[in-house]
């Protein structure tokens, strides 16, 4: 119990929430483990649950039309999925998948809207959170259709910097476990596309990285860098 509520205090979204709600937030979520490759949820599974990501990563994707599967995003430690179920999806649009040994505590739909309706600023938190989230969606969508593969992985690692940076004086340090294969699969792109791009930005001493962590030298002069075709 202990170490459940050390977790959850310690993600954003219930930052807002004091000890008595943790407490009873930690009595009403299950902590469930998965293996590598085992499916959380499927398309089309009751939309009844949420999830806070406590160990692992999470692929978060569908199948278009012709059978390709889209990958929509991947979540790391700390991140909340399943929340679409509080905008009334009564089914899953979308499945999610552990990418590697994945610790989760899941909290059921009720039980999480009680919390909301019980606490003003956790509620304000999630509807941001569920903005944000869609709003980054549109934007990706815009992306794939827009814009060619190098500017996409230069837009990946520009949000990723916005959204979970560390700034360092002009420099943004970003804690990154994303393979180059991921980041390929987030930017429909290819492996050796990402490889490469990567590779001509540390070139240029417009970041550096290695397999833990991303530094962008100035997000600005990135924001506004052309990568070589």
């Amino acid at each position: 119990m202990h170490d459940k509520i050390w977790y959850l205090e310690n993600l954003n979204l219930f930052k807002t929430l004091p000890k008595p709600a943790l407490q009873e937030v930690a009595q009403k979520t299950i902590m469930c483990h998965f293996f590598k490759d085992e499916f959380i949820y499927f398309s089309d599974d009751p939309s009844d649950t949420l999830y806070f990501l406590k160990e692992g990563k999470v692929k978060i994707a569908n199948y278009s039309e012709e059978g390709r599967e889209v990958i929509k995003t991947i979540l790391q430690p700390g991140e909340v999925f399943g929340e679409f179920s509080l905008l009334d999806e009564e089914r899953r649009a979308d499945f999610a998948q552990a990418l590697d040994q994945v610790k989760v505590c899941k909290m059921s739909k009720p039980n999480f809207q009680a919390l909301m309706e019980k606490h003003g600023q956790f509620s304000i938190r999630v509807n941001k959170l569920i903005g944000l989230r869609l709003k980054k969606l549109e934007r990706r969508l815009e992306s794939l259709f827009f814009k060619d593969a190098r500017s996409r992985v230069v837009e990946f690692i520009i949000d990723m910097a916005e959204e979970q940076g560390e700034k360092v004086g002009l420099e943004t340090m970003i804690k990154n476990s994303l393979t180059h294969q991921d980041i390929a699969n987030l930017t429909a792109t290819s492996r050796q596309t990402v490889t490469s791009v990567l590779n001509d930005l540390r070139s240029r001493n417009l970041i550096n990285f290695n397999r833990k962590q991303i530094l962008v030298r100035d997000l600005k002069t990135l924001r506004h860098a052309e990568v070589p075709a």
